[in-house]
C-alpha cells in the first residue's frame, strides 16, 4: 500500500499541533512560576529581524491550513494574525486542528501532479502537488515549529526533545 499525500501530512500536522500546544502550555506555566511577563515569551526573538513566537505559531497554522486548502480543496478559513496571548495561540491551534480534522482523508487523492501556485510579495512559484507538500509545506511547517520550540527553550522554558517529538501513547 502506498502512502497518500494526506497520510504524509495531515496526521503528522495533527500530532505536531498536539505537541506544540503542550510546549506552549509549558511556556505559560514557566512564565507564571517565575513571574515572567507572558509578553517576554510571546514576543521572543533570537535576533531582531526575525518574527516573534506569536508569528511562528501563525505560520505553522497557515502552512498546515493551506495544505488543506490547496491540495484538499476546502474553503479557506481566514485568520487575522492578531494573536497576542497564550490563550489566543491555543485558540488558533484549535481552529486549525478543527479545519484539518474536517478534511476527508480522500480529499487529496489524485493531487500529486496538480498545479499549486504559491504567490509571495516577491515571487510566484509553481509546484506539483507532491513537490509543494514535500519541498515547501512540510519543511516550512517544521521550520516554524522548531523556531517556536527554540524561542521558548532560549528563554529558559524546560522543554526537551521528547516534548518536541511527543511521547507515543
Amino acid at each position: 500500500m502506498s502512502l497518500s499525500l494526506y497520510d504524509i501530512s495531515i496526521p503528522v500536522f495533527l500530532r505536531t499541533f498536539q505537541n506544540l500546544s503542550e510546549i506552549l502550555k509549558k511556556g505559560e506555566a514557566f512564565a507564571d512560576e517565575n513571574g515572567t511577563p507572558h509578553s517576554e515569551l510571546l514576543q521572543a526573538r533570537l535576533i531582531s529581524d526575525m518574527a516573534p513566537l506569536t508569528a511562528q505559531i501563525q505560520r505553522v497554522s497557515d502552512t498546515a491550513k493551506f495544505v488543506a486548502v490547496r491540495l484538499g480543496g476546502i474553503d479557506n478559513v481566514p485568520m487575522e494574525d492578531n494573536e497576542e496571548t497564550f490563550a489566543d495561540l491555543h485558540a488558533r491551534i484549535e481552529k486549525t486542528v478543527a479545519l484539518l480534522r474536517a478534511l476527508p482523508s480522500d480529499a487529496m487523492e489524485g493531487k500529486e501532479e496538480a498545479e499549486v501556485v504559491l504567490k509571495t510579495r516577491d515571487s510566484t512559484t509553481t509546484f506539483t502537488g507532491r513537490d509543494y507538500l514535500l519541498q515547501f509545506a512540510i519543511p516550512n511547517f517544521f521550520f516554524h515549529v522548531t523556531t517556536a520550540y527554540a524561542l521558548l527553550r532560549h528563554k529558559g522554558v524546560p522543554v526537551g526533545k521528547m516534548d518536541y517529538l511527543g511521547r507515543r501513547s
